[in-house]
């Protein structure tokens, strides 16, 4: 219990401090509180009461947490002002790498290679069909990719998948109500991210063996 309490107020924090930081950046994100520090705080505990039991190894914790405040991020700046901002993305591969670390070197290795083979993909998409993706959903998938090749490649095929339904439900629903019109741009990030994140806690609760 002590350490659900202690990650849930640690992820409040960590949440109010990406809030703050998307405030700060050159294109200003401005996200209403108390969103962030809710959902990261909500996230890492849901991790950290895992991780007390055994069922989220000591390797994979840190990497779970990272994801979970990128989702949220990101996640908010997307939906809320439709783009991915480059001082995300772009410093979340490194980071991604680092945190895999304790998986392994064999994992090091798999998780750079899955990030790029999904983000050629992403990019495969958006030259063919530019208004199918937009360039920080291409700089997204590098991390996003990393995190998944980490558990297992086939577990990069399912992520890639679930993003794809998740943004096509979306989509329709948004459709269905009114708020987009057909052939609207719709974000993608939040989707790549949430999948990622239920496709890497799976892997992770299903212990060596993942996804494999």
């Amino acid at each position: 219990m002590a350490y659900v309490v202690f990650f849930g107020g640690l992820g409040m924090v960590a949440g109010a401090l990406a809030r703050w930081m998307l405030g700060w950046l050159r294109r200003g994100a401005q996200v209403p509180p108390p969103w962030c520090e809710l959902a990261v705080g909500v996230a890492w505990s849901a991790l950290a009461d895992r991780w007390a039991v055994g069922q989220v190894s000591s390797g994979w914790f840190p990497l779970l947490l990272g994801l979970a405040w990128l989702t949220v991020a990101a996640g908010a700046v997307d939906l809320v002002h439709r783009r991915l901002p480059d001082a995300l993305t772009l410093p979340a591969l490194p980071a991604a790498l680092l945190l895999v670390t304790p998986l392994g070197w064999a994992s090091v290795g798999r998780a750079a290679a899955g990030a790029a083979v999904l983000a050629g993909a992403y990019l495969a998409v958006r030259l063919v069909a530019p208004s199918a993706l937009g360039a920080g959903d291409v700089k997204l998938a590098g991390p996003v990719g990393a995190v998944l090749a980490a558990a297992s490649w086939p577990a990069v095929v399912l992520g890639a998948m679930l993003a794809a339904l998740l943004t096509a439900i979306a989509a329709l629903i948004g459709l269905l109500s009114r708020r987009w019109g057909l052939g609207a741009a719709v974000p993608h990030g939040p989707a790549m991210l949430m999948s990622g994140c239920v496709v890497a806690v799976s892997a992770a609760l299903a212990g060596p063996a993942g996804f494999a």
